[in-house]
C-alpha cells in the first residue's frame, strides 16, 4: 500500500495537469491570437507567442484606428469592421444586465429564502417546492411566450427585458442556496437580536445577512456568471447596440464569412475577463458558501 501511494500521486498530477491543459490551451490561444495579425495566425506551424506582441486589434476594437497589417493587406473588410466596432457596448450591456440580476437575486432572493427559513405559514413547504421545482423548466420552452409578453410590455430590445428574464431563471436557485444557508445558521443569534429589540427585517439586516455574506457570494456569482453567459433569450429579444450582449455580438462576428480571426480572438478575451475577475476575487466566499448550503441537513 505504501509503495502504491507515490505511483498514485504521481498519476493524480499527470492527470491534473492534462485536464489543465485541455481546458487552458484554447484561451492561451485565444489570447496569443488577439495580439497578433491577421496574416500571423494562418501561419503554419502557428506562433503561440506573437512575434511581434501587437495591440492594434484592441486599438482598432476601442478606437476605430485601423491596423497598419490589415489596411496594407486589405485583408479587413466592412461587415467585419461594423460587427467589431460595437464589441465594447456588448461588453458595457452585459456587465449592466448581469450586475442587476445580481442585485435582484440578493434583494429579493434574501427576502424570500429568510421567509422560507425561519417563518411558519400554511403552504411553506409547497410554495419552497413549487419555487425550485420551475428552476427544472427549460428556457427554451418558455422562450415564445416569454418574447410575446415581453413585445406586448413593450420591453423588447431593452436591458431591463433581459434583467427581468434572467431574473427569472437564476431566483429558484438563489432561493434554494440562500434557503438552506440560513436554515444552518443559530437561530439564537436572531432571538437575541429581537429580544434587544430588533425587528425581524433589522435582524436580517444587521445580524443575518452578515454571517451569510459567503452565502450571499455564492448566490451572486452564479446569478451573474448565468445573466452574463445567457445567449438565447439576449439574441431573442435584443435587436441593436442598445441592449445586444457580447456573446450575441461574438456570435455575429463568427457568422460573417469575411469574419477576422483575430478580432474575434479579441471579443472572446473581453468578454471572458470580467467573468474571470469576478470569479478570482470571489471564489474563497463561493466555494464555502455552497458547502455550507449544499452539506447542511
Amino acid at each position: 500500500m505504501t509503495r502504491q501511494r507515490p505511483v498514485f500521486k504521481a498519476l493524480l498530477i499527470v492527470c491534473g495537469i492534462v485536464l489543465a491543459a485541455i481546458i487552458l490551451l484554447p484561451f492561451v490561444w485565444t489570447f496569443s491570437a488577439s495580439l497578433q495579425s491577421e496574416a500571423a495566425i494562418v501561419r503554419r506551424p502557428p506562433d503561440w507567442v506573437p512575434q511581434p506582441v501587437s495591440v492594434e486589434n484592441y486599438r482598432y476594437v476601442f478606437t476605430g484606428q485601423i491596423p497598419a497589417a490589415y489596411e496594407a493587406r486589405a485583408l479587413l473588410r466592412s461587415p467585419v469592421t461594423q460587427e467589431a466596432r460595437v464589441l465594447p457596448w456588448g461588453l458595457r450591456n452585459s456587465v449592466t444586465i448581469a450586475v442587476g440580476v445580481v442585485l435582484v437575486n440578493l434583494v429579493f432572493g434574501t427576502i424570500a429564502a429568510y421567509t422560507l427559513a425561519r417563518e411558519e405559514f400554511r403552504g411553506r413547504l409547497m410554495a419552497f417546492y413549487f419555487v425550485l421545482g420551475s428552476r427544472l423548466l427549460p428556457p427554451i420552452a418558455v422562450a415564445v411566450p416569454t418574447y410575446m409578453i415581453l413585445r406586448q410590455l413593450g420591453l423588447l430590445d431593452t436591458k431591463l427585458a433581459l434583467i427581468l428574464v434572467h431574473s427569472a431563471f437564476t431566483l429558484p436557485l438563489t432561493v434554494w442556496i440562500l434557503t438552506m444557508y440560513f436554515r444552518s445558521l443559530p437561530i439564537e443569534i436572531e432571538q437575541a437580536a429581537l429580544v434587544d429589540g430588533c425587528t425581524r427585517l433589522g435582524a436580517l439586516r444587521r445580524v443575518v445577512v452578515p454571517l451569510a455574506a459567503p452565502g450571499l457570494a455564492a448566490v451572486a456569482a452564479f446569478s451573474f456568471l448565468f445573466s452574463y453567459s445567457e445567449f438565447l433569450f439576449a439574441l431573442l429579444t435584443t435587436s441593436t447596440v442598445n441592449a445586444k450582449t457580447i456573446p450575441v455580438m461574438i456570435a455575429a462576428i463568427a457568422g460573417n464569412p469575411d469574419a477576422s480571426y483575430t478580432l474575434m480572438s479579441v471579443g472572446i478575451v473581453m468578454a471572458v475577463v470580467p467573468a474571470l475577475l469576478f470569479a478570482v476575487v470571489f471564489r474563497r466566499y463561493i466555494t464555502s458558501g455552497l458547502v455550507r448550503s449544499l452539506t447542511h441537513d
